[in-house]
């Protein structure tokens, strides 16, 4: 449909419901000439008289009664669903979708939602665990959380949690079989558990600072995994580091 013809079956449907073109005109904020024009020029388009007229009154015809009864009817649907959706401005709603790694899901972002969500009942949180360097935008996220040196420079961030210390842990049986590493060069000979990032391509190396110093460490083991939470509930069933 063209705007103008939009604009000219609003004209209609204001003078047919009212039966008057001083009314309609007062309410559509335009002359009565007009809007006499408006419709006069609707109904040479479409080919079919839609009002009878006279110096009295202004009535619909059996084409106009069916437009009215038509279109008004769904002209009154988008009016009320565009008035619905101004409440929106009032409270809270819809749906939020999150790209998030494991731990932000579970340590982060978790407990604040559990605190957030009772209090706004019309709000629904996705969450979608992905490891991957995600374009929030394409995949229509509303949000993603990522490991600080994984965002961007010209991405808008905002820090949602305090620096993550990541720590070698083992089993106490695998650890009171062999010796522990006091180095992590000695990781190397131990049955470790490995974990495979998207954004990596290949095994993730386990890194280590010391003094301002980095160490990066490629361990081999028996479990590969793409989820940090997995690999410390494998430890104490595998026996491994």
């Amino acid at each position: 449909m063209q705007r103008e013809n939009l604009s000219d079956l609003l004209a209609f449907l204001a003078v047919a419901r009212d039966r008057s073109f001083t009314r309609a005109a007062a309410k559509l904020w335009v002359s009565r000439s007009a809007l006499s024009h408006t419709l006069r020029g609707l109904e040479a388009r479409l080919g079919l008289r839609l009002l009878t007229r006279t110096t009295r009154s202004v009535a619909p015809t059996a084409a106009g009664e069916r437009l009215l009864e038509t279109a008004g009817h769904r002209i009154e649907e988008i009016e009320a669903e565009l008035e619905a959706l101004s409440e929106l401005r009032d409270k809270p709603a819809g749906t939020i979708r999150i790209t998030a790694t494991e731990y932000a899901s579970n340590s982060v972002l978790f407990p604040r939602l559990a605190k957030l969500l009772p209090q706004y009942p019309d709000i629904k949180v996705e969450i979608i665990v992905d490891y991957g360097l995600t374009d929030i935008v394409s995949h229509r996220y509303d949000a993603g959380v990522r490991w600080g040196e994984q965002v961007a420079k010209d991405m808008i961030a905002v820090r949602i949690g305090p620096d993550m210390r990541m720590a070698v842990v083992g089993a106490p049986s695998y650890i009171k079989t062999r010796s522990g590493p006091q180095r992590p060069q000695e990781l190397i000979g131990h049955n470790c558990i490995n974990l495979r990032l998207p954004t990596h391509g290949g095994l993730y190396a386990w890194e280590f600072e010391n003094g301002g110093r980095e160490l990066k460490v490629h361990v081999e083991g028996q479990l590969i995994f793409s989820g940090t939470f997995q690999m410390l509930n494998a430890a104490p069933t595998m026996d491994s580091a």
